[in-house]
């Protein structure tokens, strides 16, 4: 997550990642509230934040894609100062939590804990909620939430293929080469494991059992 990092087309909307899809824009009307938490001290730093937060607020556009839910403030135009809040930018797989609430006085919004980027501008623990001034939220949660599984889940299933690589290309005794992440199959000719009443191949090999 990143406090006015995002790259801007004139228009003031995202410039895409490569393969980015965008699913929803909502062209107006959307309110989103920040509270930043001070930094605690770091390193050798003896003093840090004061214990409170910061809180920022600003209408604008929305944006959700398949990788990233973005915010633009509707500022930007006539010479006018930057905004403090000008865009917000969160990758899927950095939404903690979302939790949709119902005030009793007041409109409804979506609470959203945030892992921070490093040198992001926003520090742990930061909160941010969403309220749609023009239409209902429902909508937006549940493409929301639906987008964001699918986005952790095709991020640890892409951890968890690196990883089987990285083990593998070890255990053959070579280096991990973008060659061997071509591979359908990682090979490791002429070498067995021992340690089992029979010899075996190792994993995405044939196993070879020993006559006796």
């Amino acid at each position: 997550m990143a406090l006015n990092w995002t790259m801007l087309n004139p228009d003031r909307t995202p410039v895409p990642l490569p393969r980015e899809v965008t699913l929803m824009n909502i062209a107006s009307g959307a309110e989103v509230s920040l509270s930043i938490p001070d930094a605690p001290p770091s390193g050798p730093a003896t003093s840090g934040g004061s214990g409170g937060e910061r809180k920022l607020k600003e209408a604008g556009k929305l944006f959700l894609t398949d990788q990233r839910l973005i915010f633009t403030s509707g500022g930007g135009g006539g010479g006018a100062a930057a905004s403090a809040l000008d865009t917000l930018t969160i990758p899927l797989p950095s939404i903690l939590s979302t939790k949709f609430e119902q005030p009793y006085l007041g409109s409804n919004y979506l609470s959203i804990d945030i892992k921070p980027s490093p040198e992001g501008g926003l520090t742990l623990g930061t909160k941010a909620e969403i309220r749609l001034q023009n239409q209902g939220l429902f909508q937006f949660v549940s493409l929301l939430e639906k987008t964001r599984e699918r986005a952790v889940y095709m991020k640890r299933q892409m951890q968890d293929e690196e990883e089987t690589l990285r083990t593998s290309s070890l255990l053959c005794g070579g280096p991990f080469s973008e060659a061997a992440q071509l591979r359908t199959r990682h090979r490791c000719p002429g070498l067995l494991v021992r340690g089992a009443p029979r010899w075996m191949h190792l994993p995405g090999m044939k196993r070879r059992w020993s006559s006796r």
